[in-house]
């Protein structure tokens, strides 16, 4: 398929805006049923919306495979970032607020991040067909890390133990990503019959079924906070990396250019911490709210049945 990098920013713009409506739709239903209560995930998946909320994930990820059809990992993946600006305004919306002026700093700090590594960046191409020692030694070296990291975990606290099975899920997604694009290359390049037969798309399968599982265990370790900002941080950091050593992409920079480049990733790492932190406050927040109501509701009732109780 033709490389047109604009397109791959329409598409990846597409997945992130996709993404970002379903995660608030999921978590907007998570808060509504409780998350702590017994049943409350049944609950919620019996729920169309919530139905709704997961498909809209699935076609997000199909935006993205689009978009590393027509473009390279490192114009995707930091628009894909974006996805976490998205959801500001769109829970906000939801909980009947205005976002705040910091949240709209630190999101207009993440856009210009962004915009610099895909614009001033201008990734090239790529190995379409990256040598296969290259991926056994990442994907070797990978696994023993996180591995360790994974046993490591196992022993600590629970908030210590969510900060790194977290940050172990943004890694495997790492990978996950740029098996992604290596699966849309033989895709693109050989067809169906070839995708079907290739190590990449049964290795992608793996890794994304993995992932999630250390995800769940990194949500059940112990509160979001300490999870998802390294979850979101350590993806596309580790892409990066495997972008430019598996896939040979690279920013057509030289020289003091790398200073801001790294500026730049520097600036989108600590913005996509704070934001990330700031919409976990701000879902917490509301499900207090609610938690509040349901209790102001309750004591009227409770009142009533002792008054009943008394006179009888």
């Amino acid at each position: 398929m033709l490389e047109n990098n604009a397109v791959a920013v329409v598409f990846a713009l597409g997945s992130a805006l996709t993404i970002a409506w379903g995660t608030v739709v999921r978590h907007r239903i998570a808060v509504a049923s409780g998350e702590n209560r017994s049943g409350a995930i049944w609950d919620a998946i019996k729920q169309p919306t919530w139905w709704v909320g997961v498909a809209s994930a699935l076609f997000g990820y199909l935006l993205q495979i689009v978009a590393l059809a027509f473009g390279t990992l490192l114009v995707v993946q930091p628009i894909l970032v974006l996805s976490l600006m998205f959801t500001l305004p769109l829970s906000a919306k939801y909980d009947g607020r205005r976002i705040s002026a910091s949240e709209t700093a630190w999101a207009g700090l993440l856009t210009a991040a962004v915009a610099i590594l895909v614009v001033r960046g201008n990734p090239a191409p790529g190995h379409r067909e990256p040598d296969l020692s290259v991926w056994l030694v990442c994907l070797g070296i990978g696994a023993v890390i996180l591995l360790a990291f994974f046993v490591y975990a196992l022993q600590q606290a629970a908030a210590l133990r969510a900060l790194v099975l977290g940050s172990i899920t943004g890694a495997i997604m790492g990978y996950v990503a740029v098996l992604s694009k290596a699966v849309v290359d033989v895709f693109s390049d050989a067809g169906t019959a070839a995708l079907l037969a290739s190590w990449e798309l049964w290795t992608l399968i793996a890794f994304a079924a993995i992932g999630t599982a250390v995800q769940q265990a990194s949500f059940n370790a112990g509160p979001l906070k300490n999870s998802l900002p390294a979850m979101t941080v350590v993806e596309p950091l580790v892409a990066f990396v495997l972008g430019y050593i598996v896939l040979g992409e690279k920013f057509q920079i030289e020289g003091w250019e790398y200073a801001y480049m790294a500026a730049a990733i520097a600036v989108m790492t600590i913005s996509t911490v704070i934001l990330s932190r700031k919409s976990i406050d701000e879902e917490e927040a509301s499900a207090a709210g609610g938690a509040n109501h349901t209790d102001t509701e309750a004591a009227p009732n409770a009142g009533a049945t002792g008054a009943e109780t008394a006179a009888s």
